[in-house]
């Protein structure tokens, strides 16, 4: 059985095949992912899985240099974007997009997966953007 604390297989799959410069996003349950090879739709319930538990999880396994979150978070959820910064190295760069153009890097040929939570929160959608180990 599996060491570490991905157990989801596409999940853990989209992690060991990203490269540098590679993208992941985790959403809301409301966020229009395409229904393609890529969504990994794990809403059960309202809240369940909660975005941050799932965001915790993903970069326990994941190195990123760079997220992009909404500019909408800002004023519609800060309490969310604390619960982001907090779980983010300090190295880690943060930049602010419209959340229109979030959107569009849902189909980005660089994403490798697309992490649908139950999260209901407005604006708790996050692309990471990964890093090399060495």
């Amino acid at each position: 059985m599996k060491k570490t604390r991905v157990l989801n297989s596409h999940i853990s799959k989209a992690i060991a095949t990203i490269g540098h410069f590679d993208l992941l996003t985790i959403t809301d349950a409301g966020m229009p992912i395409p229904n393609d090879d890529r969504r990994m739709d794990l809403a059960i319930t309202k809240e369940l899985p909660r975005f941050i538990d799932v965001l915790e999880v993903v970069l326990s396994e994941m190195e990123i240099q760079k997220v992009y979150l909404a500019e909408e978070i800002k004023s519609n959820n800060p309490t969310q974007l604390q619960q982001i910064k907090n779980l983010l190295d300090e190295n880690v760069e943060i930049a602010y997009i419209p959340h229109s153009e979030m959107k569009t890097y849902l189909s980005h040929p660089l994403n490798k997966g697309n992490i649908r939570t139950g999260e209901v929160t407005p604006f708790s959608n996050i692309i990471l953007e990964s890093n090399v180990t060495f």
